[in-house]
């Protein structure tokens, strides 16, 4: 394992106040995680691949148990990843597929949204290979892929119409949150007729819909539909007829209201920071509900962490612009990133062995949300 000691920490810990006082008297146990969020947010999920490997090759696989996995967009391709695997170590080399699939598209100017989403359905058929069937009857996780279902101006695919169809939304955003309403529902497509860890979803209509080796695909292609960018997804099988899109759009970074009784909620994150909505990112005061986290330990890559990295950031979306015409510059950067991020798996691990006898060793690190 790296030697983390003699530099600043690689990862910040947030964590509600149920989560914090329970960390503190037990530590950080597989056996009390029963659900894990995965947020939208493109390529970022490159730059915490080292992460993710960690925590599902290595640490939820110590108390093998149900969990929930809950994503919007990448998200939902991170989780399908892990839920298709055999086992932890399995797990860890679809992340890293994952990443390397990723980092391996090339967009030159001028693509279509249609040729987009052709090439990303290819790489999530590269991705998921034939592990549908295990994807849809994990024992250990239970995928829940997040999507939105288009209303009124934003339900079709013409650059203008689009456009100020979300001009529109941006528009209500500003207002209120609930202004959303108007344009997009809410669908969650999981498997099975158990309920949800979650209390009533009040703020938005939303549809539960029955996830299937009809639907699978489609579900994941929707939830990573970035208007403009993808085409929506139309007609959805088992849902009601419409455009399906992007569940990032209203969830951002999901904040639910989680119920996991006496377990914990550990959520991965590519930021200290819980944005409900696509459109609240420029929206400071507009945070995820302190409520609703009581029960979450957040890990992300601390400022000292990312300030190391090239250009002081995660990848995103926009290196395909920065390094246009220079996909081999944008690869090297990507994958420095996917190599650095390592240590943020070795330091999660790391915090895991230090706090097998009480949350002592936690305490330090453990922030308010």
């Amino acid at each position: 394992m790296p030697a983390i000691h003699t530099r600043e920490p690689a990862l910040v810990l947030r964590a509600g106040a149920q989560a914090r006082q329970h960390l503190l008297e037990h530590g950080l146990r597989a056996e009390d995680i029963s659900v894990v969020p995965g947020a939208a947010g493109g390529p970022k999920a490159v730059g915490i691949s080292g992460l993710d490997q960690a925590i599902f090759g290595r640490f939820l696989p110590e108390a093998r148990r149900p969990r929930t996995l809950i994503g919007a967009s990448i998200g939902s391709w991170r989780f399908a990843a892990v839920a298709g695997a055999t086992d932890g170590e399995d797990a860890a080399a679809r992340l890293r597929r994952l990443a390397e699939l990723y980092s391996a598209q090339r967009f030159p100017k001028g693509i279509t949204p249609r040729e987009v989403t052709r090439r990303c359905a290819l790489m999530l058929d590269e991705l998921l290979g034939d592990s549908d069937p295990a994807v849809l009857d994990n024992p250990d996780y239970r995928l829940v892929v997040v999507v939105i279902r288009s209303r009124r101006a934003i339900s079709g695919e013409g650059r203008l119409g689009l456009g100020l169809g979300l001009a529109g939304v941006i528009g209500g955003n500003l207002l209120s949150r609930r202004a959303l309403g108007v344009f997009m529902e809410r669908g969650l497509v999981y498997p099975g007729e158990a309920p949800l860890p979650l209390s009533d979803l009040n703020d938005f209509a939303t549809h539960h819909i029955g996830l299937s080796g009809e639907n699978l695909r489609a579900a994941l292609l929707a939830s990573a539909a970035i208007p403009m960018v993808l085409e929506g997804v139309r007609d959805l099988p088992g849902g009601p007829a419409g455009v399906y899109r992007d569940g990032g759009l209203l969830d951002y970074h999901l904040d639910l209201p989680y119920r996991t009784d006496d377990d914990l909620v550990l959520y991965p994150h590519f930021t200290n920071r819980v944005i409900p909505g696509w459109f609240d990112k420029p929206l400071r005061w507009r945070n995820g509900n302190a409520g609703r986290l009581a029960r979450t330990l957040l890990v992300a890559p601390s400022a000292d962490y990312l300030a190391r990295l090239p250009h002081g950031k995660l990848p995103d979306r926009t290196d395909f612009k920065t390094y246009l015409g220079d996909d081999e510059g944008r690869e090297r950067y990507w994958h420095r990133a996917i190599d650095e991020s390592r240590r943020l798996g070795d330091e999660f691990l790391e915090l895991v062995e230090r706090g097998r006898d009480g949350g002592g060793a936690l305490a330090a690190r453990l922030q308010p949300f």
